[in-house]
């Protein structure tokens, strides 16, 4: 799940058993590729993110390499630290999807006005198909990312009070854009929303289904939404632009991106992906990873899980972010591995979960601080300013002695580094901020983030 704000994815070994039930094994660093090694120690040092948890996932079993600490002056973390998992929540979401298609609780093309309360329709475009639970978990749904009664009181914490009741009330008087099922839109609010019917399906709330039914039934008793005792000792705290950010709560689109977890748990996840434990779920988790269309560009989409083409077979695979984590998990069945991939930074390392299954698939050549230049501070003066990238969104530029920092509407300041006396960047959460002069003036900026450019026009500026 991605920061509301304009910054703002069977292999069956039948006579095998798997060794991940048995003691975990913990391997040195040197257990990894060594660019691998090298690109995560970099990061580190340079603050992009304070820790990565990682766990491969074999036909030998589980092995864990962890690096950094919870935080500047916490522990180091293990297999058992705690990270929210944001998004890859919503292949939990899928597989509960699954099981109740299974078990006849509700069909893949069920409407889903028949599953919400009377007073609650969901309106489609004239000739179009209704939208099914199968839209929602496929992103076909036609319905947009976000509800635009999305208006949070804390920034920080953006989904807290956003409630059922404006859930609906958004859905029902939604104007639909184009038909049902004709293009893929990933939509944090069809995940969250089918999280929501399928808890009301059952007579519960989303937590108690998913503990219900995938997290004990696993042995994962480290995943949970709600924070246990035990859980809070082992908490990495989330981290953007290098400062300490509070967690996420999200109690309504909790089927988006709610669910916390540590690594041991989330290798017992993949173990069970890929067949290596024979649980209750391998028939609900094959159905999950069958591919429902091709319309997200260059990838497949399943039960929310994406899939990518790899040189040894499909990456079967989900991210996920909240407000100072990010994080990785995907498998592949052909060659049986898997990855689990928890950082407590609001930058990404997709990457490198990419490319410990498909070593073709490149590393990100990264800026750090170390490479940064000096720039005068005369330059740096005329940066400084309110810079507005859309209606009531700016980005605001102030100098502390020979440092810039940058500061958008809600969040929290960060310092940019100069690459030149034009370009500055955020190693932390992957930002560019690049400036236009006209006949030495400073006219505006191009924010430059996660392949999107978006200019913004500088206004008067007040000390």
């Amino acid at each position: 799940m991605k920061r509301y704000s304009i910054t703002c994815i069977l292999l069956l070994l039948a006579f095998f058993h798997y060794t991940c039930q048995q003691s975990p094994k913990k391997f040195d660093q040197e257990g990894l590729p060594p660019e691998v090694v090298e690109t995560i120690n970099k990061r580190v040092a340079e603050g992009v993110t304070p820790s990565m948890a990682l766990a491969l996932i074999d036909s030998s079993g589980v092995r864990y390499f962890n690096f950094g600490k919870t935080a500047a002056d916490g522990n180091a973390v293990n297999e058992n630290t705690i990270y929210e998992i944001g998004s890859i929540s919503k292949v939990f979401t899928g597989i509960l999807l699954a099981q109740q298609v299974l078990n006849g609780a509700l069909r893949l093309d069920d409407p889903i006005n028949e599953f919400l309360p009377d007073s609650v329709v969901v309106p489609v475009l004239i000739g179009s198909t209704k939208i099914t639970f199968g839209n929602l978990t496929d992103h076909t749904s036609g319905l947009p990312g976000m509800p635009d009664n999305f208006e949070p009181a804390n920034p920080n914490n953006p989904y807290a009070d956003y409630t059922v009741e404006q859930l609906y009330e958004f859905i029902s008087a939604y104007t639909p854009t184009r038909a049902v099922g004709t293009a893929y839109e990933y939509s944090n609010l069809a995940q969250g929303l089918l999280g929501q019917l399928l808890a009301k399906n059952k007579n519960t709330n989303y937590e108690a289904l998913m503990v219900e039914t995938i997290a004990n039934p696993l042995d994962m008793n480290d995943t949970r939404i709600e924070l246990t005792e035990q859980m809070k000792k082992h908490l990495a705290l989330g981290h953007s632009g290098g400062q300490v950010v509070e967690n996420w709560d999200i109690p309504t689109l909790a089927g988006a991106g709610a669910i916390r977890s540590s690594t041991a748990d989330m290798a017992k996840f993949i173990a069970a992906n890929l067949g290596y434990r024979n649980t209750k779920l391998t028939k609900a988790m094959e159905l999950s990873h069958k591919t429902r269309h091709d319309k997200a560009g260059d990838m497949s989409v399943a039960m929310a899980w994406h899939i990518k083409k790899g040189a040894h077979g499909a990456v079967i695979w989900h991210n996920g972010g909240t407000g100072g984590y990010r994080t990785f998990a995907g498998f592949i069945k052909e060659s049986g591995k898997g990855v689990v991939l928890l950082t407590n930074s609001s930058r990404g390392a997709d990457d490198i979960g990419f490319h410990l299954l498909d070593p073709e698939s490149k590393l990100e050549n990264l800026k750090f601080k170390s490479d940064a230049v000096v720039v005068p501070e005369t330059t740096l003066e005329k940066y400084v300013g309110m810079y507005e990238l859309e209606p009531e969104f700016t980005i605001t530029l102030t100098k502390e002695t020979t440092h810039l920092f940058a500061q958008a509407t809600g969040q929290e300041k960060f310092e940019i580094y100069a690459e030149n006396d034009t370009l500055f960047f955020q190693p932390s959460i992957g930002v560019e901020l690049y400036f236009q002069h006209t006949e030495g003036n400073v006219e505006g900026l191009t924010l430059i983030q996660g392949g999107q450019k978006i200019p913004g026009k500088k206004i008067e500026y007040q000390k």
